[in-house]
């Protein structure tokens, strides 16, 4: 006698995932739902709603890194489940901190000697870095100020009004005021000369960029240096400079070797570097370097024993996984100087190439710089039938992810779009970006509301335009060989 059951609702999605209730209805978005569900049927339908997410490798607007070796890959799967902060249980991790620290710090020119230790820790990322040394700054300016009986509750920082986001969050969340430079056209970074002239006795520092996020431009930290000596010595002031090479800290000391910008400035106290762009790791690491351990004041070090050993800290959180600084050392000791070295001359020469095929179109200004950070920057020559925000919602339509943006002020009235080029992006893409881009430029061109709105503009402009027949016509057979294109692209062989 063959024995059998009844197949239960629950066992069912052991066999088919899709074939469960669990696919039939909607979970719960906003409260925990009452029951469990089965781990596949969990995995599925979170796994098939993030399908709708933008592909990584192909996300243009972002520095971030998104490939990383299948060995590192294993790494960081291995420590994922290690908290950094417990010292005393992970001593190798804290070591490897350490020696990453070190690392970076000789690599910035720091003055150590050979048995010296460089003063830095491992960050979420660039921006809990440039809190730290906001924090560290603000901290020896009010204890100078306090010492000299004067006033010590007005800081200020100045900076370019091209700073990244999270220095408008640090001026904002810890009461400094920020005290920007405009831009102009044609330049789209701070001027050197201009933000000296804003320095008072309540400027904490001067946070230059190496690596503007808008086009990539490194600013003139050598000449920053030199006017700030000079107004130093006249006014008795000793007004320090912290550097964001956020992008271009893991660039310049590669390609750019001669270029003055870091510890070798004797204003330079301190500089944050982002890991997880050049520096070649996985989002979620950042690192913060000080010149000596007189620019880091004692009093926000804190030190804690309930998790073993003392343990010093100086972080914004306190809890952080491990294997983002296990991928950055694995990165650092993999590559090594001349590693480091080929991806980043890779990447500038694949830049070159994106900005050479965007030239060939005759259809924009490139604003991006060709020493800095490896990226293009185009602006449209004409305005008058299509923008960046369209071009940037049209390679959409191809996979790409290419951001359009305004500048800053007084630079307001440019519009620019912008693609990053990293490690992952081959000569082989940059190739077929372009060849997208023209793609768009022509269906933009032969749309029949694009061409309505050029018939509309002409008339404006008292140019001769054709007769209504003609532009219907126009219409017509603009449409019929937009979808005929449409079916070329995408017909099946």
């Amino acid at each position: 006698m063959v024995l059998s059951k009844t197949v239960t609702e629950s066992d069912v999605s052991l066999h088919s995932t899709f074939a469960s209730r669990y696919v039939r209805a909607c979970l719960p978005r906003f409260r925990m739902p009452d029951n469990s569900i089965p781990k596949e049927a969990a995995y599925q339908i979170i796994n098939d709603e993030l399908m709708l997410d933008g592909n990584p490798r192909l996300n243009l607007a972002s520095f971030v890194t998104t490939w990383m070796e299948p060995e590192c890959d294993k790494l960081i799967m291995a420590s994922i489940n290690k908290n950094y902060v417990d010292m005393d249980e992970y001593p190798v991790t804290t070591e490897l901190q350490n020696r990453c620290v070190n690392m970076i710090a000789h690599l910035f020119n720091a003055p150590l000697g050979e048995t010296d230790t460089a003063v830095g820790v491992g960050t979420v990322g660039s921006s809990e870095a440039i809190m730290l040394a906001g924090l560290a700054f603000k901290r020896r300016w009010q204890n100078k100020m306090r010492e000299q009986g004067k006033p010590f509750d007005k800081p200020n920082i100045v900076t370019g009004a091209n700073v990244q986001v999270c220095w408008e969050k640090f001026a904002r969340y810890f009461e400094v005021e920020l005290k920007e430079v405009k831009l102009r056209d044609g330049y789209y970074v701070m001027d050197p000369e201009k933000a000296v002239e804003m320095v008072d006795e309540n400027t904490i520092c001067v946070a230059a960029i190496l690596g503007s996020t808008l086009n990539g431009e490194f600013e003139d930290v050598k000449l920053l240096n030199d006017l700030l000596v000079t107004k130093n010595a006249e006014t008795g002031w000793d007004t320090p400079i912290h550097v964001d090479a956020a992008s271009g800290g893991f660039i310049a000391p590669f390609i750019y070797p001669e270029l003055e910008w870091d510890f070798r400035l004797p204003l330079v106290k301190s500089i944050n570097v982002s890991g997880h762009k050049y520096g070649l790791v996985y989002a979620g690491v950042g690192w913060v370097i000080w010149r000596n351990k007189e620019d880091l004041p004692d009093e926000l070090i804190f030190h804690i024993n309930y998790l073993g050993a003392d343990q010093p800290t100086f972080t914004l959180n306190f809890s952080k996984g491990s294997s983002q600084i296990i991928a950055q050392y694995y990165q650092l000791i993999r590559l090594g100087f001349e590693g480091y070295k080929n991806i980043m001359e890779n990447c500038r020469e694949n830049a070159m190439v994106l900005k050479e095929g965007i030239e060939k179109t005759e259809r924009f200004n490139i604003v991006s710089k060709d020493n800095g950070v490896p990226l293009v920057a185009f602006s449209l020559k004409d305005h008058s039938h299509h923008n960046e925000f369209e071009i940037s919602d049209m390679l959409r339509r191809y996979g790409w992810i290419v951001p359009a943006y305004t500048m800053p002020p007084d630079a307001q009235h440019v519009t620019v779009c912008r693609v990053v080029v990293r490690e992952d992006f081959s000569r082989t893409l940059a190739e077929r970006l372009v060849s997208d881009i023209s793609k768009v430029l022509h269906e933009l061109d032969t749309m029949p509301a694009k061409v309505s709105a050029k018939k509309t503009v002409s008339e404006e402009k008292g140019v001769a335009v054709d007769t209504e027949e003609e532009v219907t016509k126009k219409i017509t057979d603009a449409w019929r060989k937009f979808v005929a294109d449409k079916k070329k692209t995408l017909g099946v062989c």
